[in-house]
């Protein structure tokens, strides 16, 4: 059926309208089906993926920055992606809450769209070709390290290599899970116009937000408010993995079991050791749990204290990661209700 995109206004005035009574219930399908299609169709195709759209536009707008006043262009660059990002999630809004669109497809069609802001599957999926390689063909690995880290790695040895990767993942599960659903959560009826909001700001900061001469001025702004939109999740993180680890050692085999209570030691004890001020909370939870040795060469070791990983980690860290996703997922499902609960008796008494 064709409609007019002049109908979606009055639907998504009437989702205004409607927010402070918005039913609980359907946030929580919606993420529910959003983790399950991650789980098992993983990323979309390029061409109707949400975030390869922004960052087609972010190329765009990075290749027409001037060469004076970059920090001002870099600044009105993120506004105007961030515009777009949340344009998105409100068009879906709309589509979702037409008349002649059955409740079920408007579900389903949110789903796949919140689902485009996280990544399980994706996450790990990378690190487990790697892992395949790693003890035949060092140096195909190395290359291929290349697209995964921001770091070189023409001479890094094979525990290196691992614990890059590692690193790499549990340093994701903020960025890539956990704050995406944070803000989906905490905005209620709003969850995914912000979730889009938080993935514009994160494309941003992963495209340009670099402290080299190129971008040190146009990825400032999306850098800094990266970090402002993280700051909370990052640090509810440790905790998280805890208890993902602790899940973890029923599923980890005969590999080494982690020692969840470690990884929120090491968190709290080392989490500056990083140049981000975010990232060290989720890697030192990581490391601690699972008892090895991060470094980064010339820039930072953490749990020094551990052993050098080897390529059975990779397995290991997956399975937390993947763990702790579904747990995250689980708590938001939880933290919903309450707020779905909640916020009727607190209105009630205004």
């Amino acid at each position: 059926m064709v409609f007019e995109l002049s109908e979606l206004l009055p639907t998504v005035l009437q989702f205004f309208a409607e927010a402070l009574t918005y039913a609980p219930q359907e946030l929580i399908i919606i993420l529910i089906l959003a983790v399950l299609i991650d789980l098992i169709f993983g990323e979309p195709p390029a061409a109707i993926h949400p975030v390869v759209w922004i960052g087609k536009l972010i190329g765009f707008l990075k290749e027409k920055a001037p060469k004076t006043h970059r920090k001002l262009y870099g600044i009105l660059m993120a506004f105007i992606v961030i515009a777009f990002s949340v344009s998105i999630s409100f068009i879906v809004i709309g589509i979702a809450h037409l008349d002649f669109v059955p409740t079920a497809i408007g579900i389903l069609i949110q789903a796949v769209f919140l689902k485009a802001t996280f990544a399980i599957k994706c996450m790990v999926q990378p690190a487990k070709e790697i892992q395949q390689k790693l003890d035949n063909d060092i140096e195909t690995v190395r290359d291929e390290l290349k697209t995964y880290v921001s770091r070189d790695t023409s001479k890094l040895s094979k525990s290196q290599i691992t614990s890059a990767v590692v690193e790499s993942i549990s340093e994701n599960y903020v960025d890539a899970m956990l704050t995406p659903i944070f803000f989906y959560v905490v905005f209620g009826p709003f969850g995914l116009p912000a979730a889009y909001l938080f993935k514009a700001a994160s494309t941003l900061d992963s495209m340009v937000g670099y402290k080299n001469e190129k971008y040190i001025h146009l990825g400032w702004f999306s850098a800094k408010f990266d970090d402002v939109l993280n700051w909370i999740p990052a640090r509810l993180s440790p905790f998280i993995i805890f208890i993902g680890a602790g899940f973890s050692n029923f599923a980890v085999g005969n590999l080494e079991k982690l020692k969840p209570i470690d990884g929120v030691r090491l968190a709290f004890k080392e989490n500056k050791t990083t140049p981000s001020p975010n990232s060290g909370w989720p890697m030192a939870a990581a490391a601690g749990a699972l008892q090895i040795r991060f470094e980064k060469p010339n820039t930072y070791i953490i749990g020094n204290e551990y052993r050098e990983p080897d390529g059975n980690d990779i397995s290991r860290v997956s399975i937390l990661i993947i763990i702790t996703s579904i747990i995250t997922a689980f708590f938001g499902c939880l933290a919903i209700a309450a707020i779905g609960y909640f916020v009727p008796i607190l209105t009630s008494m205004i």
